[in-house]
């Protein structure tokens, strides 16, 4: 039996206290004393249900009130891992996630999902201030911290400001590096949103279908042209947002 599983060994099935709360408890603790480190992952579900000898029902419980509470993350397919605090991403300052993720001691990396040109629908013409069907380029990515991902990103680049967007290879440098190396924007906009991810948002970011998510939507603009209209999204559990201004 693992370590991590010998931890269990206090459980008592005839206590009054219900079989998850214990669980629940005992992994709380063991976060909270620094025994079990960021990162670490748990026992698979089968493996607990296995070894405690309760009930999936009863794991699961506890499993899914842990991530809400913010002290692990639960990686559809994956497993379950001890959360790192959760990746702090600005809103008035554009950073490169890459960045961020290193600076933090984690690995960073991305998969293109698409990359190519297509003609602005009537909405992505609103934003991108250009009339509907004006071609654009589009960038569709997932980026990874330690291999567990952390933002959806889904970016429309105007053509005639950045003509070599597609020339890039965006699965070794981020779209934001290639573009802060471009042009220093005069002007940006945010909007965050809550929501509630689709299908195929869910499997690419390997969360559950209970799992909400942070969307941020920032234009960028130079001498008044919308350079880039990009729209990120962040599991809730894994991402935050913020800002701090001077007053």
């Amino acid at each position: 039996m693992s370590a991590i599983l010998k931890s269990f060994d206090d459980i008592d099935k005839a206590a009054a206290e219900p079989l998850y709360q214990q669980i629940k408890n005992t992994i709380q603790e063991k976060i909270r004393n620094g025994d079990w480190k960021s990162g670490q992952k748990l026992p698979s579900e089968n493996e607990l249900v296995d070894a405690l000898g309760v009930s999936r029902m009863t794991i699961n419980r506890a499993l899914r009130e842990l991530t809400l509470d913010g002290l692990i993350n639960r990686v559809h397919g994956i497993g379950s891992f001890i959360a790192d605090a959760p990746r702090h991403a600005s809103l008035i300052e554009l950073k490169d996630i890459a960045i961020e993720i290193e600076q933090s001691g984690k690995r960073h990396s991305s998969r293109v999902l698409s990359l190519g040109r297509e003609k602005a629908s009537a909405e992505i013409a609103i934003h991108m201030q250009l009339p509907a069907g004006n071609p654009m380029y589009r960038l569709n990515a997932v980026h990874y911290q330690d291999d567990i991902p952390i933002q959806l990103e889904s970016r429309f680049v105007n053509p005639d400001l950045m003509p070599d967007f597609l020339q890039q290879d965006f699965a070794r440098i981020t779209s934001t590096s290639y573009l802060l190396k471009q042009f220093q924007p005069d002007e940006m906009e945010h909007i965050v949103r809550a929501v509630i991810p689709d299908e195929a948002a869910r499997k690419m970011l390997s969360i559950e279908r209970s799992e909400p998510c942070l969307q941020l939507s920032r234009r960028t603009w130079k001498k008044d042209q919308v350079v880039t209209y990009v729209t990120m999204t962040y599991p809730s559990s894994r991402y935050d947002l913020g800002a701090r201004y001077a007053v």
